[in-house]
């Protein structure tokens, strides 16, 4: 397992379209495990291969989380042991039908300490391939569905401050390009658009 550098705001491949994956082989599983140990270790939520500076179609989803969130303070337990922890696994996700429209404040690895509320839609469904590679579909709402939304961005070349207006990008002009320096303070190791 790998504990990846994570790409900020600025890199080029987070501009990218990520390419398809042809079928499951050694490469890929460790790209599986090395996502979601990069994602873990950085308290992510969820994480797209772009993000990480793969450009194969894939992302996971922290699904222990997505539980927790929401619960009161006092409900909140000391997280599970990774052996417990539970991941979604998406492999060349598409987007087959959205309903609904839903704002709520997001933010990113690739855009730390940066949070801006995003319209995203409300109820999802997704077609894609799982851990061993079998199509799959998911019909999903609320925060999850969020989530996914998201990450499938990432593998579009697509950064959540682009859904959000011009204006309120303008206000934001100063935290991006301080993003894009490498002006953050991050728990996980970065790569920033000056050093590639």
């Amino acid at each position: 397992m790998a504990k990846l550098p994570i790409y900020l705001y600025g890199t080029e491949i987070l501009k990218k379209k990520a390419r398809p994956i042809a079928g499951i082989e050694g490469p890929v599983i460790k790209l599986m495990v090395d996502l979601t140990e990069t994602m873990r270790k950085a308290n992510g939520i969820g994480l797209a291969a772009t993000q990480v500076g793969d450009m194969r179609q894939m992302l996971v989803v922290d699904l222990t989380a997505i539980e927790r969130v929401g619960r009161d303070e006092e409900e909140e337990a000391a997280p599970p042991p990774p052996s417990e922890v539970k991941t979604l696994v998406m492999i060349n996700p598409v987007v087959v039908d959205e309903e609904g429209t839903w704002s709520m404040e997001e933010g990113c690895l690739s855009l730390p300490e940066l949070r801006a509320e995003v319209d995203r839609a409300e109820r999802i469904r997704v077609k894609f391939r799982d851990h061993n590679f079998d199509v799959t579909e998911l019909t999903t709402e609320g925060f999850l569905g969020r989530v996914i939304l998201h990450e499938i961005d990432h593998l579009n070349g697509i950064l959540f401050v682009d859904r959000i207006g011009r204006t309120r990008r303008t206000f934001l002009n100063s935290e991006l390009k301080r993003i894009k320096k490498g002006e953050v303070d991050t728990s996980y190791p970065v790569v920033t658009a000056l050093e590639v």
